[in-house]
């Protein structure tokens, strides 16, 4: 199988090209009530590439050697944390909170890859105890784990199987999304090792975003909802 190999531009390309297709869904989902299928169609893809920018950027090498991964488990539990009250507010979830926004199914993903890198039988007992348990309580449950687990698999080392746990994965979206439209995800990034986009690398801007983003839809949501023009 041929080697995933991605520029560190056209990475930071996809990041922006998620967080604008989740925002379209959020915009969607927070203040259209869902209406608008094309801004939800395109939103199905949003997860599936957050997966792979966060697994191909821990499947780099030395991943676990410069301290990659305890970087990652703190910004993305501070900023799930952080936007819990907006993400909370805005409503939609069973029994008020559950499930957790996908800061916590990022940071569950990146728990279970941290212990599979470590190695050794406890921590991949661990490895599956997190991935059971967390999938059951984060945003788009097991598959988005399975993606991100694929995703890191075929960038240590392509193979047959890694790419078929990754289509299986984006497929299994379906009994969360009732469509397939997750698998559209595999083609763009495909297509975007073939693109060597300049486009510098903006640390903290994920993270601030996701927050930031919630808040001000939760704000606009407000007023619309008072003066009656938030649901069509």
């Amino acid at each position: 199988m041929p080697r995933l190999v991605v520029a560190d531009g056209s990475v930071e390309a996809l990041k922006w090209l998620a967080l604008l297709l989740m925002t379209g869904d959020h915009v969607n989902k927070y203040l259209f009530n869902g209406t608008v299928p094309l801004l939800f169609n395109a939103g199905r893809l949003a997860l599936p590439i957050f997966c792979f920018v966060l697994a191909y950027n821990l499947a780099r090498p030395d991943t676990l050697q410069r301290g990659v991964y305890r970087r990652t488990l703190k910004r993305l539990a501070l900023f799930g944390l952080v936007a819990t009250p907006a993400f909370l507010a805005l409503g939609g979830l069973w029994a008020g909170w559950w499930p957790l926004n996908v800061m916590f199914t990022l940071l569950a993903a990146t728990a279970v890859l941290f212990l599979i890198d470590r190695g050794g039988r406890p921590r991949l007992v661990a490895a599956a105890a997190v991935f059971l348990v967390a999938g059951s309580s984060v945003e788009y449950w097991w598959p988005a784990l399975s993606i991100c687990l694929a995703v890191w698999w075929y960038c240590r080392k392509p193979s047959v199987p890694a790419l078929a746990l990754l289509l299986a994965s984006c497929a299994a979206l379906w009994f969360i999304n009732g469509n397939f439209w997750a698998l559209a995800a595999v083609p763009v990034v495909a297509a975007a090792a073939h693109v060597d986009v300049r486009l510098p690398r903006l640390r903290w801007a994920f993270y601030a975003y996701y927050p930031l983003h919630l808040v001000a839809l939760w704000l606009i949501r407000i007023p619309m909802s008072k003066a009656g023009y938030l649901f069509f």
